[in-house]
């Protein structure tokens, strides 16, 4: 929701951006912030006939490795693209996390929305080293 304002933040995304740009064409497009509802319909409606992977607090804890294996999966599925969606402050509506392919949980812990985008695509990235053996991941 909303550009990343935080600098270490938007460091952070805009580096694992570039960095997954090696792998796939990749680019963020800011939803901008209002309430839960519509900012949901909003979401769902950009990301129409993609896999939609959605950040959420209840979502499946994965490792490193699992969330590399879920990625072969969607890189093998039906979709032409997926979708990254990260709530805002107030969060996610009900029908967004319903309408997810993956409802991904990053920790137990709560992060900021831009925190949380950061270490996701550096997750996405760390993912992608796994799969195509290049030397980022160790162990």
């Amino acid at each position: 929701m909303g550009k990343p304002k935080l600098a270490h933040a938007r460091d952070g995304i805009s580096d694992y951006l570039t960095r997954l740009r090696a792998f796939a064409p990749f680019e963020m497009e800011a939803v901008k912030a209002s309430d839960p509802d519509r900012e949901g319909e909003l979401l769902l409606t950009r990301s129409r006939d993609a896999f939609r992977l959605v950040l959420d607090e209840r979502g499946k804890s994965l490792t490193s490795r699992g969330f590399a294996d879920a990625m072969r999966g969607m890189n093998e599925g039906p979709h032409k693209s997926a979708v990254l969606i990260v709530g805002g402050a107030a969060g996610l509506s009900e029908p967004v996390r319903t309408a997810a392919d993956l409802l991904w949980s990053l920790s137990a812990l709560t992060f900021q929305h831009e925190m949380a985008l950061a270490v996701a695509l550096e997750q996405i990235y760390r993912a992608h080293t796994i799969l195509s053996g290049t030397p980022y991941h160790r162990g």
